[in-house]
């Protein structure tokens, strides 16, 4: 029987978590409500506050799983990579980690919430760093077969970081141009590059 409520729970979980995507899309984080997710999701409000206690607790968790689903398919991609072709290695990852402009919408308005609740922001400053930790040690084990070590990891989880939302905004503003792309995996190889040695070298 507990086996039974626990799946049943999931499921009702994962459906306001599908619902949530697609009203936060759809609204905007700053208009959207708990009645919209419930009604997008078929559950009542009762349903919503026995697995999420707001709004906020909601995306919260809405990042986690796609953080969670982004890792494992950067893990999948550099799992099988040619250290005679770093760039193949490095395109791998990024398409690990697509643009998309719904959850770009929806961070970019849940970070300018997050900014005006201290409390919040510190939330998610956590989870990103948790996230950064989570992810450092593939892309530094990858590195290690392409014969490189990483001299700081932070400042490279840092400044990994900063190319990814950068160049995100530009991707998404010419979504047709390859040469954008381009450029995008080019800074991705120069950050790499930059914040790693030779292991002769070390």
């Amino acid at each position: 029987m507990d086996g039974t409520v626990t799946r049943r729970r999931a499921r009702t979980r994962q459906r306001l978590l599908a619902a949530a995507f697609e009203v936060f899309a759809e609204e905007g984080f700053g208009r959207s409500t708990v009645e919209q997710v419930c009604e997008r999701a078929g559950f009542t409000r009762g349903a919503f506050y026995s697995n999420f206690s707001s709004l906020d607790e909601l995306f919260l968790a809405l990042w986690e799983e796609r953080s969670a689903r982004m890792l494992d398919d950067v893990r999948a991609a550099l799992a099988g990579l040619d250290p005679a072709d770093p760039e193949a290695a490095v395109r791998a990852a990024i398409e690990a980690t697509p643009v998309d402009d719904a959850w770009y919408r929806i961070t970019a308005e849940f970070t300018a919430h997050a900014l005006r609740n201290p409390g919040l922001r510190r939330v998610m400053a956590a989870r990103e760093e948790a996230i950064r930790e989570a992810v450092l040690p593939v892309l530094v084990a990858a590195l290690a077969q392409l014969g490189r070590r990483v001299t700081d990891r932070r400042a490279l989880g840092d400044a990994l970081v900063a190319v990814h939302d950068g160049t995100a905004v530009q991707v998404l503003l010419h979504p047709g141009d390859d040469a954008v792309r381009d450029r995008r995996h080019a800074l991705f190889m120069n950050v790499l590059t930059a914040y790693s040695t030779p292991l002769e070298s070390a």
